[in-house]
């Protein structure tokens, strides 16, 4: 069985920074590929962020510049550092996981695995 476990969501205030982390586990599971979604109420799922295992990374441009995906050594843990946090990130954030190699890095239906999410909320 394969689970993501996400982690450090909160409320801070515009500005602040928040650190995510997401541990994927599973007897003998390698990720080729872990990415961060988020959705807002009303909205829909759009994509974040996703780091491969050879250390490439992909962003939305809503994020870039302010947002860095990373992970662990053994690459079983991914991590979304945010920064200067806007009112406009306030959503539920989700970790997500494939085999699959190159192509839709910040589209959802292409994943096979996912968090149950925590909620980031951004105060003006």
């Amino acid at each position: 069985q394969v689970h993501l476990a996400e982690s450090g969501g909160g409320s801070v205030h515009a500005g602040g920074s928040l650190r995510l982390s997401c541990r994927a586990s599973g007897n003998g599971y390698q990720y080729n590929c872990m990415a961060w979604f988020r959705q807002a109420p009303g909205k829909e799922r759009e994509g974040v962020a996703a780091i491969y295992t050879d250390d490439t990374t992909y962003y939305d441009d809503s994020v870039k510049g302010r947002f860095t995906i990373t992970h662990d050594n053994a690459k079983t843990t991914a991590y979304l550092q945010m920064n200067d946090l806007k009112y406009e990130d306030t959503a539920m954030y989700f970790c997500a996981s494939r085999l699959r190699d190159r192509g839709g890095e910040l589209v959802g239906a292409e994943y096979d695995y996912w968090g149950q999410g925590t909620q980031v909320t951004v105060s003006s």
